[in-house]
């Protein structure tokens, strides 16, 4: 649909027409003196209900999620031991 301009006095004496133009997906912009001041929108849908529990028995976590991991640990150990990594590089 088409954006609609009107003045202020028209959207005061066509307000229920205006509305079904905005319910039907048209834009309706007020105006005063030419000068867009308004926009009529549609209100927005009821958004559906969340429910509680629906990912529930969907997600596991292992026993002990921050433990350390042994990989990482050693590559950090043998970077320490690395003669390549010198202190004046960055």
């Amino acid at each position: 649909m088409s954006t609609h301009l009107v003045n202020t006095h028209e959207a005061k004496s066509r307000l229920s027409e205006l509305i079904r133009e905005v319910e039907a997906g048209g834009d309706v912009i007020v105006a005063r003196n030419g000068q867009p001041v308004a926009k009529l929108i549609p209100w927005p849908p009821k958004k559906a209900e969340r429910v509680p529990g629906t990912w529930a028995g969907l997600v596991t976590l292992d026993d002990d999620i921050v433990a350390s991991d042994d990989d990482v640990n050693a590559l950090f150990k043998e970077s320490e031991e690395s003669p390549e990594s010198s202190e004046g590089e960055l």
